[in-house]
């Protein structure tokens, strides 16, 4: 569900979008959806490379939210915030588990493997990326990816 929206008005303006999901794997699909939505807002078609890539690291994110962070009950947001000064996008995913912490480095994972790939997707993507506690509970992963493809090279 869609909670707020934002769009520049000036170049440089900073733009954001958030909203909150069902901790479901259709969740996670309407997450991908608004990010898609939002990028075309903001000036980037869907399927520019641009706005792929948030949609992808947005889908990385919740999967490991509805996987790892899901707790009965309770919702993940996400929030995407556009500043077109610094050339970034920011997708940032939050979920209420406190205790399942995404490790500091992407792990690797085995070639043959059908998951455990998603951070290591997301540190290939994105310029930066972390997480913070939220308080009282859970924690946001965050990651910054380039408006321009040879940002990340």
């Amino acid at each position: 569900m869609l909670t707020g929206m934002t769009t520049p008005g000036d170049e440089g303006e900073l733009a954001s979008s958030c909203g909150q999901f069902a901790s479901s794997p259709r969740g996670a699909q309407l997450a991908r959806r608004l990010a898609v939505r939002c990028m075309e807002e903001w000036g980037h078609p869907p399927a520019s490379d641009v706005s792929c890539t948030v949609a992808l690291v947005v889908g990385e994110l919740a999967a490991n939210a509805v996987q790892h962070g899901r707790v009965p009950g309770r919702d993940f947001g996400l929030r995407l915030s556009l500043d077109a000064t610094a050339g970034l996008v920011r997708v940032e995913v939050a979920d209420a588990a406190s205790a399942k912490r995404p490790p500091t480095v992407p792990p690797t994972s085995c070639p043959e493997g059908e998951s455990g790939r998603g951070l290591l997707l997301v540190d290939v993507l994105a310029v930066r990326w972390g997480w913070a506690p939220r308080h009282p509970v859970g924690k946001t992963v965050w990651a910054e990816v380039p408006l321009e493809a040879s940002a990340r090279l």
